[in-house]
């Protein structure tokens, strides 16, 4: 199709390079709509016959037109926000160098996060995405896990693995973490560093001590954002352990460059069932909270 575009040139290819040969002015233009076609796979991830035409006939290709998109997946489709709540965590992290994302399983938390991250590693805003997660064990426990430390770290950050994939191409994927443009690591791994010229995310904060989500939040370097996503519902820590999360909330809110995005069950882009599962447990903890209150009331006047 791009041969019979431009039908004054000899076009040969063999494998990812392009041989033209023929008068200059028609090569500089063949180059230059080319170079567009590379901006445009890299930014939609998909290249459509009708997007060559609207490319070389010099007008916006149809991904251009919506409004609101923040990156395109891997097989082409628009990530943008799909709530009132989501919008405002788009926001917030354009007006804050630091946002605390907190709610429900299934608001879109950690997934808008990241590819806020690759829409900055993109536009060549930053340098590289950090992302994080504490390995706290919900229920299992990582000496019965097989294979070495990275194998049984890796079930924990498979999530943000997933998330990765939607966006970024495979090939292109693995280059970026071979070359620690694109880094995960669990939350330990984390002290000592200073990090620069970066999206840093948190993910799964619930799960962090005081102490740790103090040494983490400390790592912030130059051009820098943090993404810290959590769920206050899902804690996994020890009963005696206090909420790292929810302590740094209570400490943090309110200072100018952090911003604080409270998303709900109206937030939820999951299945459907998935809304209903979390108004059964709200319900069923609010039923053992006003139990376990008249209980007490109860022994007090024993």
């Amino acid at each position: 199709m791009i041969k019979a575009l431009f039908p004054k040139l000899r076009i040969v290819g063999r494998d990812n390079v392009i041989r033209v040969l023929g008068d200059e002015e028609q090569m500089a233009k063949f180059e230059s709509n080319v170079e567009n076609m590379r901006k445009h796979i890299l930014k939609f991830n998909s290249l459509k016959a009708e997007d060559i035409l609207d490319i070389v006939n010099g007008q916006k290709t149809q991904d251009e037109i919506p409004e609101g998109v923040v990156v395109y997946s891997v097989s082409g489709r628009p990530v943008k926000a799909r709530s009132a709540n989501q919008q405002k965590l788009i926001d917030t992290y354009f007006h804050n160098d630091m946002v605390f994302a907190v709610g429900p399983a299934g608001t879109g938390k950690t997934y808008l996060s990241i590819a806020l991250a690759v829409k900055a590693l993109k536009e060549k805003a930053i340098k590289k995405i950090v992302l994080s997660r504490p390995a706290v064990e919900a229920g299992e426990k990582l000496g019965f896990l097989p294979g070495d430390m990275k194998d049984k770290i890796d079930p924990y950050l498979q999530p943000l693995y997933d998330a990765l994939e939607d966006m970024i191409p495979a090939a292109r994927l693995q280059d970026l973490m071979e070359k620690h443009v694109i880094q995960i690591a669990p939350l330990a791994f984390m002290r000592g560093r200073t990090l620069s010229d970066a999206v840093v995310i948190l993910d799964e904060a619930q799960n962090t001590t005081p102490a740790q989500i103090r040494m983490f939040l400390t790592r912030m370097g130059w051009n820098t954002k943090m993404i810290i996503t959590g769920d206050l519902t899902q804690v996994d820590l020890p009963r005696e352990q206090s909420c790292g999360l929810r302590e740094a909330l209570n400490i943090l809110e309110g200072i100018d460059g952090i911003g604080v995005v409270r998303l709900n069950k109206k937030d939820i882009v999951r299945h459907k069932l998935v809304t209903r599962i979390v108004n059964a447990y709200e319900a069923y903890d609010r039923e053992r909270k006003t139990k376990n209150n008249s209980n007490n009331e109860s022994i007090n006047k024993d």
